[in-house]
């Protein structure tokens, strides 16, 4: 059953049973963009929680997560609706083998091979399309790589949620679903667009949230190794690098230090797992060269900062 929070309290609580530790300024935009019926746009950075966060919804929610990825050149028939061509084409063929084609007029047969029993319902018609009471989540993941065409598209579709398919009428969401856009800000996405949403910029955590995220996700990490992954986390992401690390960086490096049975971070343990949290050579190479060393310092006075 869908819960209706009364309060960002109940949104805070909700998000964080579920594995999610949202500030309070994200909180209250997830209250509002539910009390209301608003989507809710995202933009930020990558990696700091922005998809993980319509997941997390959905599991508080209960709710199925319809996960629209963006791309260019997507289209309405890749997130909309489409034909099912090859089911309409064993359809012509059986239905020439039975001899019914020869009975049946060219718009008759059009009627059989246009009907819902062929529509195949992509990812904003399934969110519209479901009984009333159920309200699914509506991920539009990286909006920022469709172009303007499907912006456009998408904007109507937000104003009314609902959608015509020409050949079998128009489908409206009896209850809107939950809507999140998010975007990495590779290019500037319409005001038209963000008018209809509620907007909210993700930054990263603060130490003494990444903090209690990765003892909230990696419980075998020790006190002193959450706060030293953070610190040392903190401290890269102040070096100028091409993809500086994010929350799930965090995460896998604090596991796999678990894993190898690491209790404190030393230049060696560091250089040896960079690879959990830096993808690019360039950002490794950057790190090695601004001095390894200055990093773990860093992480060995976080991780003494709460004696």
């Amino acid at each position: 059953m869908p819960v209706q929070p009364t309060s960002p309290n109940d949104v805070a609580a909700g998000l964080a049973q579920n594995g999610y530790l949202a500030d309070e300024g994200l909180v209250t935009a997830v209250f509002l963009s539910l009390s209301l019926g608003r989507p809710l746009f995202l933009e930020g950075e990558a990696g700091v929680g922005k998809t993980e966060l319509a997941k997390t919804i959905a599991r508080w929610q209960g709710s199925e997560l319809i996960r629209l990825q963006c791309y260019e050149g997507i289209d309405a028939s890749q997130a909309v609706y489409d034909w099912d061509y090859s089911r309409q084409l064993l359809h012509l063929r059986a239905a020439e083998a039975t001899g019914e084609a020869r009975n049946a007029n060219t718009s008759e047969l059009e009627g059989q091979l246009y009907g819902e029993k062929f529509l195949l319902k992509r990812a904003v018609l399934r969110a519209i399309d479901q009984p009333a009471g159920v309200r699914p989540v509506l991920l539009i993941d990286e909006i920022d790589r469709a172009d303007d065409e499907f912006e456009a598209y998408l904007l109507e579709v937000l104003s009314d949620f609902q959608v015509t398919v020409p050949e079998v009428g128009t489908f409206t969401a009896s209850t809107p679903p939950i809507v999140i856009l998010t975007s990495n800000r590779t290019r500037d996405v319409h005001d038209a667009l963000k008018r209809r949403c509620l907007y909210h910029w993700v930054e990263h955590p603060t130490f003494e949230r990444e903090v209690e995220i990765v003892r909230l996700r990696v419980p075998e990490a020790s006190d002193a190794l959450a706060r030293q992954v953070a610190g040392a986390v903190q401290a890269l992401r102040g070096i100028n690098l091409y993809k500086p690390p994010g929350v799930a960086e965090t995460i896998d490096w604090a596991t796999a230090l678990g894993k190898l049975g690491v209790t404190q971070i030393d230049e060696t343990v560091l250089e040896r797992t960079l690879g959990t949290v830096l993808k690019y050579r360039e950002d490794q190479t950057r790190v090695l060269d601004h001095g390894i060393n200055s990093i773990v310092e860093q992480a060995f006075n976080a991780g003494l900062s709460h004696h």
